[in-house]
């Protein structure tokens, strides 16, 4: 009774040209979402039509990816030179010992193609650096969002550097301890805002990270969850978290939220900064000159 139901709804649910915005086979899937106001059919097939990409497939960017695929989003482009270790399960719940060994972002893709077939996954099997990054950030290569769910400082800044520069919506996330933060920076739609870099310039120094200091997968879980939904947010148009950093204590169990100012001097975002080049310990690679 409830499918027939829900397929009647959807039947009555109708475009402006008078067509299904969605069959009613992805209706019945996606019900619980399209049952909310700010979603609807439009929003879904928002979702459907979106490409992110998500650097990172360890404890982050295993669930994210995992939740975006889930809710829909039609392309995910998933970037990671790792391979699984046995050190990764508890947190990284897509994997299994018989994944130890395989790289991440193709083992990830291959699970979530499975699970989700009407979702395009692509893997990329390399770290993101100054050289790789020129084929993956090709101008006529599109993506809605850019995930940050990377597990060492350089990459963080090299990633805010592209989002900087090819003027894509950055959401980068990162937990250690009981510590954790998320952050959304898009600065073509919030141009007073800062930039990863404003907060955390490249010269500071960050020794501390889930390799050294330990962290609960829930805790790495509850980052993803908040990452996931922030991601969806954008995809819907909502920019009201743009510009803005969260920090929780997962002892306290609370939040902060702190708004995101530019740094003039940043070498990323500020007066002096050269948007079409980025600088890593490799050099400085012009983002505009693409190998084809």
């Amino acid at each position: 009774m409830e499918t027939e139901q829900l397929i009647s709804t959807a039947s009555g649910n109708k475009t402006n040209n008078g067509t299904n915005a969605l069959s009613d086979s992805d209706f019945l899937r996606y019900s619980r979402q399209v049952l909310l106001a700010e979603v609807g059919e439009s929003g879904q097939a928002q979702f459907a039509n979106a490409h992110v990409i998500v650097i990172g497939v360890g404890g982050l960017g295993n669930l994210v990816a995992q939740y975006l695929a889930a809710a829909g989003v039609g392309n995910i482009t998933l970037v990671d030179g790792d391979k699984v270790e046995v050190s990764n399960l508890p947190r990284q719940l897509l994997f299994h010992d018989s994944d130890i060994g395989v790289n991440k972002a193709v083992a990830a893709s291959a699970k979530l193609t499975k699970a989700y077939t009407q979702v395009r996954i692509s893997a990329v099997a390399e770290h993101l650096t100054a050289t790789s990054m020129q084929s993956l950030f090709k101008l006529d290569r599109q993506y809605d969002v850019l995930l940050d769910c990377s597990d060492n400082f350089e990459t963080r800044q090299l990633v805010n550097q592209i989002a900087v520069s090819q003027n894509i919506a950055l959401v980068s996330a990162s937990a250690a301890h009981f510590q954790g933060q998320l952050l959304c920076i898009e600065q073509q739609y919030k141009p007073d805002s800062g930039c990863y870099h404003c907060l955390f310039p490249a010269d500071m120094k960050v020794n501390q990270t889930c390799q050294t200091i330990g962290v609960l997968g829930p805790m790495v879980g509850t980052l993803a969850s908040m990452q996931s939904l922030m991601t969806l947010q954008l995809l819907l148009g909502n920019k009201q978290l743009v510009g803005k950093l969260y920090r929780f204590d997962g002892k306290q169990f609370s939040w902060r939220q702190l708004i995101i100012t530019r740094d003039e001097s940043c070498s990323v975002c500020g007066q002096a900064s050269h948007h079409n080049e980025c600088v890593t310990s490799a050099g400085t690679v012009n983002l505009n000159q693409h190998e084809y």
